[in-house]
């Protein structure tokens, strides 16, 4: 399924109370060179970025019940596009990833993506504390709908 960034963001519009309200931070803008995954990008720099309070099946290592899938949304999102990177309390991970939420053209990707059904939420506080509420009830949402992996899997991956 082939799906145009701007398709997505005029669906995702519906989302702008939840999508406008951005992490704590400096933000950062880059270019993304490839997808990892659903929830894992790269840049230009060779930089990698996890995406924050989103977890999504494996579709690198092993291929989970909708990984595919996800990493097929995220590469219609963002990749090869310029992206503003925000960050929470923690920037890096124990990978040396980045921590970001992820936007692009003032849409944020993270919540997006559970919102739709293509992730679960991960919290891992500190970061996201301030945001906790309002992607479990994302989730919640898309669970409620049987949006993506919702109804896609059985047993659910995340």
């Amino acid at each position: 399924m082939q799906l145009s960034f701007l398709t997505i963001v005029l669906t995702a519009s519906a989302l702008a109370p939840a999508v406008a309200c951005g992490g704590g931070g400096d933000g950062e803008t880059a270019t993304v060179g490839r997808v990892i995954d659903g929830d894992t990008i790269e840049l230009t720099d060779g930089r990698r970025v996890r995406y924050l309070m989103v977890d999504t099946p494996e579709s690198t290592t092993e291929t989970e019940c909708y990984g595919p899938e996800a990493k097929d949304f995220n590469v219609a999102l963002v990749d090869g596009k310029t992206v503003t990177l925000t960050f929470d309390v923690e920037r890096e991970d124990q990978f040396d990833r980045l921590l970001a939420y992820v936007s692009v053209d003032g849409v944020e990707i993270n919540p997006v993506i559970v919102e739709r059904g293509y992730g679960c939420v991960l919290h891992i506080p500190p970061n996201g504390d301030d945001r906790a509420a309002e992607f479990d009830e994302l989730e919640l949402r898309a669970r409620t709908l049987g949006r993506g992996l919702w109804t896609a899997c059985d047993p659910r991956p995340c």
